[in-house]
């Protein structure tokens, strides 16, 4: 069973840090990638990072390039989001999700042009202030 629970959300001031962290199970990375969407109040998911399954780059949105990196531990089973001089439009809520089809979920969004699952849960909330 595929499974994804996201981490280490919480409340930032405007400069500040944050690391997400994802545990993934029931996949691997290997012929798979898992990425990174955000949900701002009333707007829909934006995917924003990805792991590469070709040994190329990881992918990153125009908004966060060069202040998010995304990492993985395929032993941990683990991928993460580093994510530094967080500014307001960088709260909502975070999501990880895989390009392996969940077939009970309804795909959280595109990236890459690529449709990306989410396990279903409540993501982890990030809130930044002045």
């Amino acid at each position: 069973q595929v499974q994804l629970v996201e981490s280490g959300g919480g409340a930032v001031q405007v400069g500040g840090s944050l690391r997400l962290s994802c545990a993934y199970s029931g996949f691997t990375l290997d012929y798979y990638r898992i990425g990174w969407f955000r949900q701002a109040p009333g707007k829909n998911p934006e995917g924003i990072a990805s792991t590469s399954n070709d040994g190329g780059p990881p992918y990153y949105a125009g908004s966060v390039q060069g202040r998010f990196t995304i990492s993985k531990d395929n032993a941990k089973k683990m991928v993460y989001l580093q994510m530094n001089d967080l500014n307001g439009e960088d709260a909502g809520v975070y999501y990880c999700a895989t390009d392996r089809t969940i077939t009970t979920q309804r795909a959280l969004g595109l990236m890459l042009g690529v449709p990306f699952f989410a396990s279903g849960g409540q993501g982890t909330q990030v809130f930044v202030s002045a």
